[in-house]
This record gives structure tokens, C-alpha cells and sequence, in this order.
């Protein structure tokens, strides 16, 4: 079991390969979608450097005790931050997470 940033506690397998899907072409589609939905600007300071595509929330599937793929979300849960304004809003607040049953 691990700890995540939400303080909730999940079996590690569920969200630990995480990071590896963040390599699939389905998550890299999609992220170039959000970023040009959001003119390629952080859109708290509208950097242009190092974008990241942040999830507003997480969805955790009870039933198949998993998490959402990255790019199975709505793109309004989506938005286009900076490296900074990432960071800082990571430090800041924790990405709540849904229960979907």
C-alpha cells in the first residue's frame, strides 16, 4: 500500500506504473490536444516553457480497483500549467480524487 499526495491510501500496482503511461501515444495525443486547446501557454502566467498538462483530479474506479488511464478524462479536468506553476500548485494542494463505483 502506498500513500499518495491526497494522504489516501491505494495499493501501490494501481497508480505505480503512473509515470510509465505517461509514455503511451494515447496520453501523448491527447496532452498535444490540451496544449493547443490552450495555446501552448501556462494558463495561470502564460509561460510558454516547459508545459505540463495537470490533471485537476483523479478518478479511482472502485470496481477494477485502478485509476483512470491519463487520457480517459474529460478535457475539462485538464489544464495546461508551467514547470513553476505546477510545482508550486503540487506543494500547494493535494489533486483530490473521485470514487467512481
Amino acid at each position: 500500500m502506498q500513500n499518495n499526495k491526497t494522504g489516501m491510501i491505494f495499493p501501490k500496482e494501481n497508480h505505480g506504473s503512473y509515470k510509465s503511461l505517461l509514455f503511451d501515444k494515447r496520453w501523448k495525443d491527447f496532452r498535444i490536444k490540451i496544449l493547443m486547446r490552450d495555446n501552448h501557454k501556462c494558463v495561470i502566467c502564460q509561460s510558454v516553457e516547459k508545459l505540463a498538462v495537470h490533471h485537476k483530479q483523479y478518478h479511482f474506479s472502485e470496481m477494477q480497483k485502478t485509476f483512470k488511464k491519463p487520457w480517459e478524462y474529460n478535457e475539462s479536468l485538464l489544464i495546461t500549467l508551467c514547470e513553476e506553476c505546477h510545482n508550486y500548485g503540487h506543494r500547494k494542494y493535494k489533486v483530490p480524487v473521485k470514487y467512481i463505483k
